[in-house]
């Protein structure tokens, strides 16, 4: 399970550095590709391959899974760890994302998160964020 908040920086190479705490559990090699909310989402092999079989379910006919689908798939690419347990983000992810220098990961169960900073504070700080408000609607889930 991915847990926790972390803080760095990405070189003029587009490098970053994976958190320690994240690398086991990503493994040789994973995905990274365009994620909801201005950030990135980072996969194990195991767990992109179990959403990849979910996505090949949804209906070809639906506007809307197509744009998905097409989302997911267009911005993905499969990363490993070099020497010093960095990864190269290509242009297209870090200019979805909006990054640019300070890069925040965080684990969020099944996957990792990549936020610029600025970006993660914008999140954090917006006023939709209410954590209250949030908990209420996790009980419409049955959560």
């Amino acid at each position: 399970m991915f847990i926790g908040e972390h803080f760095h920086t990405i070189d003029s190479k587009g490098r970053m550095i994976v958190p320690s705490k994240f690398r086991d559990e990503l493994g040789e090699s994973f995905i990274v590709t365009k994620g909801l909310d201005n950030c990135l989402f980072v996969y194990p092999q195991n767990e992109w391959k179990q959403f990849e079989e979910k996505l090949r379910t949804l209906p070809l006919t639906s506007r809307d899974a197509r744009a998905f689908v097409r989302l997911f798939f267009s911005g993905a690419t499969e990363c490993s760890l070099d020497k010093q347990g960095r990864i190269n983000l290509p242009a297209n992810l870090r200019q979805h994302a909006k990054i640019d220098k300070e890069v925040v990961t965080i684990g969020v169960s099944t996957r990792v998160e990549i936020w610029s900073k600025e970006e993660w504070n914008r999140y954090n700080d917006s006023e939709e964020l209410s954590y209250d408000a949030i908990a209420e609607k996790m009980v419409e889930l049955g959560i």
